[in-house]
Order: C-alpha cells, then structure tokens, then sequence
C-alpha cells in the first residue's frame, strides 16, 4: 500500500532522503526510501560489493557497511584476534548508530557461518561485543554448519573454536546445515521439473533464470538456501503483524531453553515453496504440522522424532484458530517423546496476517537432543586435525592465539555432548513426578 507501518519498522527506517545526506526518519506515512536495519560485515569486500551492485543495492545503508580486503584465509584466529581488535571501534559505533534508530530495541539477529575465517572468528566477535554493549537485549544467531563434503580443509578448527563461543555467549542459536539446504533447494527443483501439482513457476523467481526456464541446480545454490534463512527470520519475528496470540522473541527464549547452555533449536518451516515463488495448492492445515515434524522441513539434518524434547514453539501465521493449535499438538504429541517433567512443554503463536502467496504458514523450533549427533561428528572430524596438530601453526602465530584456546573450545564441546547424553539416558523411564520437599509440621 506504500504507507510506512509498524510491521515495516521492524526491519526498515523510512529516510527522507529530500534534506540531503541521510535524513530524519518518517515515522508514520508515506514511504520515502527503505534502509534496512542492519550492519553488514565481511572480511573480504567482493560478498558486499556484490550486493552493493544487485536490486538491493538502495535498502542497505552505504555508512553500515565493515570491509576489508584479504578476507581471513579460512582462519577463525585472523577472524577473532586480528580483525576483532583492528575493528572494535568501528563495529561499536556502527551498532550503536543503527540502536540509536530503533524506538524499542528487542533483539539482535547475527547471521554467520561456522566454517570460514570471518564467519567464524569475527561473527562471534560481534556476538561478544553485543552482549558487552547492550548486556540487556537478546542475541539470536542463526549458523551455517559445514557439510561434510566440506571445501575447507580447517572449518573443524573454526567450528568448534566458535562453538565455544557460542555456548558462552548466545541466547539461541539455529544451527543450519549446508546439506539440508541443498536437499531443499533440489526438492524445489524436482516438483518444478515433474511438474507436478500444476505447479507453475513465476517469471524471475530466485530459482529461475531471468528467460524464465528452470536452470539447472547449480552444485552450491546460495541464492536459494540464503532465502531459506531469510524466511526463518521472518517467521520468527512474525509479532510485527497483528494477532490473536502474539509471541514475542524473548518469550522463544524464555519458553524454549530450560538450561542456559543448551539454546540450541532446530528450526523446520512449511511451506518451503515460499522460497522458490512455486505456485503449488496450500497444504491443508493438518498436513501442514505433520510436515513440520517431517525431516524434509527441517534445516539441520537430525531426527527429533526419535530424541528427546525439552520444549517446543509453532509459530503459526494465517487464518488458524486456536482450536486448530490445540487439536494438532494433541493429535502430535503421541508420537512425539518429551522429557518427564515438561511433559507439556508447547509454545505457541498466532499472527493472522499469512506469507505473501499463501494461507498459512507454520515455523517449528524444538528444543531437542537431536542436535547431539551434528556436535558429535563436529568433535571427531575436529580431533582427526587435532591428533596430528595439523595446521596448528597457521592458527598460533596469530598474536593472542595460544594452544589452550583449542584444549578450551573442545572441553566446551564434549561438555555440551555430554549434557546432552544425560538428558538421553533419561528417555523412556517411567514418567514419576520428582519427589517434593516435605515440609515439616
């Protein structure tokens, strides 16, 4: 409708760009010119300069933006240590600018691989200097986990070296697989190409050439698995909108991590097809949460089927009564193992205005010991290196870098697993209240 409403203002300042430089924000109206709430931050300037030239190059504000050069070298130490401290300032005032911007500050989404250098080192860099800088605001990180087929030789190192900070420093992280991207983005291309469902493709979409014909998968499509994280972020902060039964981020928070440590939430979204702009018939409501719980909708690939729950979120969007909430969660819950003292450990949300192109949509976070599997193959290919203190020397000629940092950052790891493996060893004993404190007459 072109008018500048609370929804927009989650994610955009309206600038009047008339006053020359960048001018006083409009509040409500018209739309002058979208800038996007955001501080973009690279190591290497070639990703940034890529989106300074493509269609968005006008929504990122051109005073948000960190780069240098040489990039990290695939180097979590040149990430943290060196370009942390080179930076510092710079980043801080450059949060502080884009805080100063907002009327209610509620949370800080960081989104950042784990395998590279900069994604690594200094994306959690960042994480520590927001919980330093604005102690009070929740810090939900969204990150990229190598596949297995890795093409960096030291992304174990930079993993867990940044898991480490992760466990310290987040409130909840969505970790996200590289593998099951790919998986989602080749099922969108498979129901293009079997045609099936009718499903049309629209003219330009992101998994389209600009001819309009389907291209063929390419052997890593980022454009595509990128909306896929797109399309989280949006359905987490779905509060913007209106609706019956509105959550908040930091109720996702409060709600889904019983223990400090373990914030680790796998994240599954229906549709998927969003992503793809594929014309395909609305699943039916029911079926929709039966896919939620599906591992073809789920970004890490895991099976929480068969783990342990220790809470778990719908973020619900669309016409969807709390009826429908309530009678799906009983029709799921049978199959579905929680631990004995959250036995109803459901959290819900309702936003009545529906993604662009369909009825509803459903974003499922668990909380669940599913997880455990991702960290643990983390942890042996980490050793593999380790063992044979390949590759060490990159990392300790780095100034601040000593050996116990690793000794540190995989006692941190094998902690979590083991936090896990206990909650585990519980799964499947008889569900008896815990004893309660007697109280003396």
């Amino acid at each position: 409708k072109g008018i500048y409403d609370e929804s927009l203002s989650s994610f955009f300042r309206n600038v009047d760009t008339r006053s020359g430089g960048d001018g006083p924000d409009i509040y409500k109206g018209k739309i002058c010119s979208l800038k996007a709430r955001a501080l973009l931050i690279d190591m290497e300037e070639g990703v940034v300069n890529e989106i300074l030239q493509g269609p968005l190059r006008d929504v990122f504000d051109s005073k948000q933006l960190i780069t240098d050069v040489s990039g990290s070298g695939n180097n979590w130490a040149v990430g943290h240590k060196l370009y942390g401290c080179q930076y510092r300032e710079n980043i801080v005032e450059k949060l502080r600018k884009t805080a100063e911007h907002c009327d209610c500050l509620q949370c800080f989404f960081i989104i950042h691989s784990m395998g590279g250098g900069t994604g690594s080192g200094l994306g959690t860099f960042v994480l520590n200097l927001l919980e330093d800088e604005f102690p009070e605001v929740y810090r939900f990180v969204t990150s990229v986990y190598p596949s297995g087929e890795d093409d960096v030789i030291t992304s174990p190192y930079n993993s867990v070296l940044a898991m480490k900070e992760l466990n310290e420093h987040a409130d909840c992280v969505l970790p996200i697989e590289n593998e099951s991207l790919f998986d989602i983005v080749n099922k969108i291309h498979q129901m293009i190409s079997s045609g099936k469902l009718g499903s049309t493709v629209k003219q330009n979409s992101l998994v389209t050439s600009s001819a309009g014909s389907t291209k063929t998968v390419q052997e890593k499509p980022f454009d595509s698995s990128g909306v896929a994280l797109a399309m989280i972020v949006l359905e987490l902060n779905s509060a913007r909108f209106e609706g019956s039964l509105n959550m908040d981020l930091n109720e996702i928070s409060m709600n889904l991590v019983p223990f400090p440590r373990l914030h680790y939430l796998v994240s599954s979204l229906t549709p998927l097809y969003t992503l793809a702009d594929v014309n395909v018939p609305s699943r039916r409501l029911d079926q929709m949460f039966s896919d939620a719980f599906s591992r073809d909708h789920q970004l890490i690939q895991a099976d929480p089927k068969h783990s342990l729950y220790l809470a778990c979120a719908l973020l619900v969007r669309g016409n969807v009564q709390v009826s429908d909430l309530r009678r799906n969660i009983e029709r799921l819950k049978p199959s579905l193992h929680f631990v004995s003292w959250n036995q109803e450990g459901w959290k819900t949300g309702l936003c009545s205005v529906p993604p662009v192109g369909h009825s509803h949509s459903l974003l499922a976070l668990a909380n669940n010991t599913c997880v455990k599997p991702t960290f643990i193959e983390l942890k042996d290919r980490f050793m593999k290196l380790y063992k044979k203190k390949a590759h060490l020397h990159h990392y300790l000629h780095i100034d601040g870098m000593e050996q116990s940092c690793f000794s540190e950052a995989i006692s941190s790891l094998s902690d979590l697993i083991e936090e896990y493996n206990e909650l585990d060893a519980t799964k499947g004993g008889p569900r008896t209240d815990p004893s309660r404190l007697k109280i003396a007459v």
